[in-house]
């Protein structure tokens, strides 16, 4: 399964970043081995559409699920239309996300919980 952690830095060792559409970094990792790609976000700085933008970088990846915490409305549809499972993250590294996902801990994200931006 591939999951992807939104972090400040990269590698598994990394901080998560409460923040979807504007995080630094997404680690992607496959949870069977725990070999990982960290990805530079590059949208943080964007006036609008961040979210939008970066779930459909991570789309391309081919995630099963995405640890983070909060999701604009646009981003949260587009991944729940690809049928990507979104849980919550807590304050930990990315390896200590993708351990509590593993054992069921972390709490689902049922609906947009951020407003988001609209482009400007």
């Amino acid at each position: 399964m591939k999951i992807c952690v939104t972090a400040s830095s990269t590698g598994l060792d990394a901080p998560v970043d409460p923040h979807f559409g504007r995080c630094k970094y997404f680690v992607i990792v496959d949870s069977g081995s725990m070999e990982f790609e960290s990805i530079e976000n590059g949208q943080g700085s964007v006036s609008g559409g961040a979210g939008v933008q970066a779930a459909q970088k991570v789309i391309g990846k081919g995630i099963d699920a995405l640890i983070t915490g909060s999701v604009g409305p646009n981003a949260f549809s587009l991944l729940s239309s690809e049928g990507i499972e979104m849980k919550s993250s807590f304050s930990g590294s990315v390896v200590e996300a993708i351990k509590a996902y593993g054992s069921g801990s972390l709490e689902a994200i049922g609906a947009a919980n951020s407003p988001g931006k609209s482009k400007m």
